[in-house]
This record gives C-alpha cells, structure tokens and sequence, in this order.
C-alpha cells in the first residue's frame, strides 16, 4: 500500500515536473540494484545496458496489472531482435500473440520507445506507434517516455500516459502509468536465464 502511494504521489507531479516523476519512480525500485547516476551519459550507457542483449530471449511475468488483466495467466516473452546505435527492436510476445514490437531510437542524447503493432499479415493494426521520448538522460538503468502527440492523435485517452523501462544484470521491467487512474502496469524479466528464441514479431520476419 505504501508502495502504491509513493507512485500515486510522484505521478501527481508528473505533468509539472517530469524530473520529479523520474525521481521518485527510482526511488521505487533502488532497492532492486538499479544505479542512481544522472549526467551527460546516462542515456548512452542504458543504451549500451540494452545493446548487450542483443539475440537473446528472456520469459517474464506480470508483476503488477489488474486482476483482471489480458495478459495474466500467459508466456510472456521478450527477444532483443536488433540493435545498433541508433535503433532497438524488442518483439513482446503474449502467448501466441506476436502483434507487439518495442522499437526504441537513440537520437540527440535522448531515447524514444515506440509501440509496433501488426496484424497476423504483417499490416499495421490501427492503433499502432504510440509512445514517447525521455526529456532527459535518465540513469544508465532507467529511461521514462511521457507520451507524446501521435499517441494523443491514436489514443486521446492516453495523453497522461508515462512509460518507464529499467534494466540492469538481472531483470528488464517494462513499465506504464496513466494519471487519473490506480493502473500500474510491469512486466518483469528474468535476464539471468536466457530462453529459446520465439519466432518473429508479425511484419518483422526479415530479421529471421
């Protein structure tokens, strides 16, 4: 419950103070090893952190979503299909589902995470590309992406959206928050056991 209420308080701030936002959502999860480092070469040295599992393939598990949640009771996986120094693709698998690619971009100094979706064909579902990029360098461990103006454009619903990722020697979160509401979205990744390689995001199977 405490928990719950320490990010309740930072996303009150959120909309006036991203940097505050940033802060107390790490003070949630210091207690799981993430580094607490802000400067110049935060945002390129959590690139480095994601380029480093580039071809692997790692299972999760929802550690906090609604009772009620599609996702529960599901395989949840994650393979980092591609990385470079300017583009990142991680396929989020949900059972038999492989509508879902996080493509994230390094540009400027800052880190943009976008979500893919696909049909089975390989099309693009209608909602699709939505996201944003972080305001600062963020740590080596964390990056936050409040949501930008193509998800207000596809989701006007989502305009208080904030997502955060983290990532560190032993887990990968991905994480989302909408103002206004008690949802809590993470799904937590073990990185210390590698799995079998899925088969590709639908629209992606040229990376085979």
């Amino acid at each position: 419950m405490k928990k719950q209420l320490i990010v309740i308080i930072a996303l009150s701030f959120f909309i006036s103070s991203n940097s505050r936002f940033k802060n107390e959502v790490i003070n949630q999860n210091a207690e799981a090893g993430i580094v607490l480092v802000n400067d110049t070469t935060a945002a390129k040295l959590f690139w480095k952190n994601l380029k480093a599992l580039s071809g692997k393939a790692f299972e999760g598990q929802l550690t906090s979503a609604p009772a009620n949640d599609d996702f529960a009771g599901k395989k949840l996986v994650m393979h980092v299909l591609f990385a470079d120094d300017e583009t990142i693709l991680i396929p989020f698998n949900v059972g038999d589902n492989r509508s879902r690619t996080w493509i994230l971009k390094y540009k400027n100094g800052r880190i943009e995470l976008k979500h893919d979706h696909r049909h089975e064909d390989g099309s693009h579902d209608k909602v699709t590309m939505y996201g944003g990029t972080s305001t600062n360098s963020g740590t080596p461990n964390m990056q936050v992406f409040p949501a930008d103006q193509e998800t207000v454009d596809v989701i006007p619903a989502a305009f208080s959206n904030a997502w955060w990722i983290t990532v560190d020697s032993t887990a990968y979160t991905y994480n989302l928050r909408r103002l206004g509401s008690d949802r809590v979205f993470t799904v937590t990744f073990d990185l210390t056991k590698e799995i079998e390689i899925p088969l590709p995001s639908w629209g992606w199977e040229k990376f085979e």
